[in-house]
């Protein structure tokens, strides 16, 4: 079974993942362009039963669009999100891909808010694609 690891900069803070994701998606809404400090955030989402996590985190928690909250877990001493806690899915952990720090991680099968991605990036094609 496969098994990453997913950890801060600094390393204090980190999660365990055993098995592959439910869904590795990019989300293009401004919220997560901001979270991410980039174009977009790429998150994979694994059932809670398969994610271990260490170390101490700062919650960061955000109302999304459609009014459910997001608790981001942050690492305080060097600012990296390593995972978020959805209240619309209790039954699932959002990890950041880029904290996996993978070449090899699972390409994006959907792609959300697209109505406000930069001009220049192109979405998987095979992906679900949503407005």
């Amino acid at each position: 079974m496969t098994q990453r690891l997913a950890a801060c900069s600094c390393g204090q803070l980190t999660a365990q993942v055993t098995g592959d994701p439910v869904r590795v998606s990019i989300c293009h809404c401004l919220a997560c362009q901001r979270r991410s400090g980039s174009v977009f955030a790429e998150q994979a989402r694994y059932p809670r039963s398969g994610v271990v996590t260490s170390g101490r985190s700062t919650v960061y928690t955000r109302t999304g669009d459609e009014g459910t909250r997001a608790h981001f877990h942050f690492c305080a001493t060097c600012g990296t999100t390593v995972f978020y806690e959805m209240e619309a899915f209790p039954e699932f952990i959002a990890i950041p891909v880029g904290a996996f720090a993978d070449p090899t991680f699972p390409t994006p099968n959907v792609s959300v808010y697209e109505s406000r991605k930069h001009a220049w990036v192109v979405p998987p094609a095979d992906a679900e694609h949503y407005d």
